[in-house]
């Protein structure tokens, strides 16, 4: 297969940088690595070269380090980069703001940075549907508008897009693509890379897998009392691996297409939405198991609802949501399983 290109990817040993890897790979395109591992695990790398059959370069360093992150771009010959690079709980967003704003924005002005001091063209950044906040209509598109973040966290993401889309206002040269994705879940097929958070799961499906492993006690469901069909906030959830060839698509445009704006933002969503309770419940039944949990009070900086409408990316990507929730749901299992039995 004809290599295309060489794709930086930092924060690339995280759970949807693993898995944008090994799609990347599989496009043709070649990687380099780069991940401070402060929230994933070098075994990601190992998952990514395993999969792939690709000895991928990996870089331990910091992207807030830019006398470091600079040497990244010395050492290897990239055009594209797509930068995952980023705290990225709301609850502890709340908790921690600082350590939030800090990592998030500097990250990504350093790597800005670097690619106009070195001459590079095309970023990736990766966004959230948190931008939108609380969103008066669903579902949301990228012309809803963006409403005052519930979080820090979503916060950081608002003003990173305003960075790069002001950055490529201003220096001829760079080309971006913001991808606003909403809630990824789910592992790879081989079940050799999925998300393996650091400490407790702030994130719903490895609460749930690590519940059902006997890991956690029993899973706790923020709120029963919001304004949906059954009480639980409404989500989109999208697999990793559909969300990861998103990724590829985005830079196979900003390569390709001469045609295509210089900064555009994609949302990157399956158009479904799916409760809280609705997905405990098809985890339950997609994989025979029935899990502990418990109603708890509502988690400060959550949303009602909300979910995609991903039409513009399928007509200007070429890209959709393909796998099932079922699929998705079996996979993270699948992956779970393999980590505890390792």
């Amino acid at each position: 297969m004809k290599k295309k290109a060489t794709v930086l990817v930092s924060g690339g040993a995280g759970y949807i940088g693993s898995h944008t890897a090994v799609e990347l790979i599989a496009a043709g395109y070649d990687v380099v690595i780069a991940d401070n591992l402060s929230n994933s695990d070098r075994t990601a790398v190992e998952g990514v070269r395993a999969i792939t059959g690709v000895d991928v370069p990996f870089v331990e360093v910091d992207c807030c380090d830019r006398a470091a992150f600079r040497k990244v771009f010395e050492a290897y010959d990239f055009d594209s980069v797509i930068h995952f690079a980023a705290s990225k709980a709301v609850g502890e967003s709340v908790r921690m703001p600082l350590e939030y704003y800090r990592n998030n924005l500097t990250s990504l002005m350093n790597v800005i940075d670097l690619m106009r001091e070195s001459g590079r063209s095309n970023i990736v950044f990766s966004s959230s549907c948190t931008v939108y906040g609380e969103p008066e209509k669903q579902p949301v598109t990228e012309r809803t508008p963006r409403k005052p973040a519930t979080s820090p966290y979503g916060n950081t993401k608002q003003m990173c897009e305003d960075i790069l889309r002001d950055s490529i206002a201003a220096y001829d040269g760079l080309k971006g693509i913001a991808l606003r994705y909403f809630n990824p879940i789910g592992a790879h097929p081989s079940a050799l890379i999925g998300e393996q958070p650091r400490g407790v799961p702030q994130n719903l499906v490895p609460y749930i897998t690590q519940t059902a492993a006997g890991i956690r006690e029993c899973l706790s469901v923020f709120g029963d009392d919001y304004p949906t069909p059954d009480g639980s906030c409404i989500r989109d959830y999208i697999d990793v691996v559909d969300l990861a060839k998103a990724h590829v698509a985005a830079i196979a445009r900003m390569i390709e297409d001469r045609n295509a704006e210089r900064y555009e933002i994609f949302n990157i969503g399956t158009g479904r939405g799916v409760s809280v309770l609705e997905l405990v419940r098809r985890f339950e039944q997609v994989n025979g198991l029935k899990l502990r949990y418990k109603i708890a009070p509502r988690r400060e900086g959550d949303i009602v609802a909300i979910w995609a409408d991903p039409t513009r990316a399928n007509e200007e990507l070429g890209w959709h949501a393909e796998r099932s929730l079922d699929e998705t749901l079996a996979a993270a299992w699948a992956w779970e399983r393999r980590v505890r039995e390792a």
